[in-house]
């Protein structure tokens, strides 16, 4: 039987969980929502590389994504941002949404699996 790790465990999720060589990170948000679309999934592009680094793996080895957008508008800057963050030829599957946020400022949320 595989071991299952889970990191920053709270009542009701975890940051990271591990399995099988796989990490799956939960839904990330920007710290600061009153940026713009590019400065928010700058960020969370960033907290993303921070939970990557704490289990061993990195954007280099995304297996998934799936992306929550307040709205279709900020596609074009999101995708912007994502394009300049990816390494080239290392693009995950991918879904992108528009969905209702937590709170009305957040304008992305984005969750990852990696290999590890």
């Amino acid at each position: 039987m595989s071991n299952i790790e889970r990191i920053d465990v709270g009542p009701r999720m975890s940051e990271i969980v591990v399995h099988n060589g796989v990490a799956y990170l939960s839904g990330q948000l920007a710290n600061d929502p009153d940026g713009d679309i590019g400065a928010q999934t700058r960020e969370v592009l960033a907290l993303i590389d921070g939970l990557l680094a704490r289990v061993g793996s990195d954007r280099s080895r995304l297996l998934t994504a799936s992306i929550w957008l307040r709205s279709m508008d900020d596609l074009a800057g999101m995708n912007a941002a994502w394009e300049a963050w990816l390494p080239a030829g290392a693009a995950p599957a991918r879904a992108t949404v528009e969905s209702a946020m937590v709170a009305p400022a957040f304008r992305v949320e984005i969750a990852v699996t990696a290999a590890v």
